[in-house]
């Protein structure tokens, strides 16, 4: 079996299971095992009810891997998140009891509703895959993944998240109200019973581990990775932009068209790769300029006007 192969199969396994929970959403679920692919920590912003937390517990149900969930209140503590350190009277040593956060897939559901001193906790697990307390690094296991969801800002009791904390998730996106017909077999399927509770691991972390390596092998001709920077950077310079994409932005909309092309079958990058995890990829990263937010101005805005401005590669050769 190719690399190339095994992208594709798995992440055909993957989608069919999820697909038993979540229906008519087959975009979604494509952008979630790109997010996946790449150990890239996911975010799902909507309303609720919409079945953000259904999503993220249907893919950590498919991966036959540690499975911890942390329920984001405003009297959540940091230590809640990372563990803390408990003096042994018996051994007279300080023993360290792992918190949550000490899992290959970590939900953070509704991340945004605890205070900015507890979303802080998650930033070094994040970004270094380990915690630290009371001076002493604790690697995290692998894979790790953290797959949040939030309410959108204006819901009330809510904490917007920081920029850095932002920036530390590859993707993030929305799932929106499903159409009258995916509702009606939503009812339908749910009658005797919610398919979560049957779902079963097709993946195992092995498995997902060597995918992720083979996501990076994916091929990328130099213009195709030139149009990725130019974007990137044609962000920092729009003139409704106060901050644009970061440096770790550009590393993950390079990673995430690696991965769109594998679990499309293919084993090159193309042009269309990169717009379509753009927005996704991108958009939660720039900061708007106070008049342009007045104006009605979106970061998604932003990213539709860049796509339309910098010229694609005409080609871009397999390998």
């Amino acid at each position: 079996m190719t690399e190339t192969t095994a992208i594709r199969t798995l992440s055909e396994r993957i989608q069919a299971n999820v697909a038993r929970v979540i229906i008519g959403k087959e975009k979604a679920i494509e952008l979630a095992l790109v997010a996946l692919f790449c150990e890239g920590h996911l975010l799902a912003e909507d309303v609720p009810g919409t079945g953000k937390t259904m999503l993220t517990r249907a893919l950590a149900a498919s991966v036959g891997a540690g499975f911890n969930r942390i329920q984001f209140t405003p009297d959540l503590l940091p230590t809640d998140v990372t563990g803390v350190s408990i003096f042994n009277l018996k051994s007279q040593t300080f023993e360290f009891r792992a918190g949550p956060i000490m899992g290959n897939i970590v939900l953070a559901d509704e991340i945004n509703r605890a205070t900015p001193r507890t979303q802080s906790a998650l930033l070094e697990a994040m970004e270094e895959r380990q915690v630290t307390v009371d001076g002493v690094a604790h690697k995290l296991p692998r894979p790790f993944l953290v797959l949040a969801t939030q309410n959108p800002i204006e819901q009330e009791g809510t904490f917007p998240l920081p920029e850095a904390q932002l920036d530390r998730f590859f993707l993030k996106l929305g799932l929106g109200y499903p159409s009258v017909e995916d509702e009606d077999a939503m009812l339908a399927r749910l009658q005797h019973g919610h398919p979560i509770e049957s779902l079963t691991h097709v993946a195992t972390p092995e498995e997902l581990l060597a995918v992720q390596q083979q996501v990076r092998a994916i091929h990328v001709t130099d213009d195709v990775r030139r149009y990725v920077a130019e974007l990137v950077h044609a962000t920092r310079r729009h003139p409704d932009a106060a901050i644009g994409a970061s440096p770790r932005g550009s590393i993950a909309l390079f990673r995430a068209a690696q991965a769109l092309a594998g679990i499309r079958g293919r084993g090159y990058v193309i042009p269309d790769d990169v717009k379509q995890v753009a927005q996704p990829v991108l958009g939660h990263r720039i900061i708007l300029k106070p008049e342009s937010h007045l104006r009605g101005r979106t970061a998604e805005q932003i990213v539709k006007s860049v796509l339309e401005q910098v010229a694609a590669p005409v080609e871009a050769g397999a390998k």
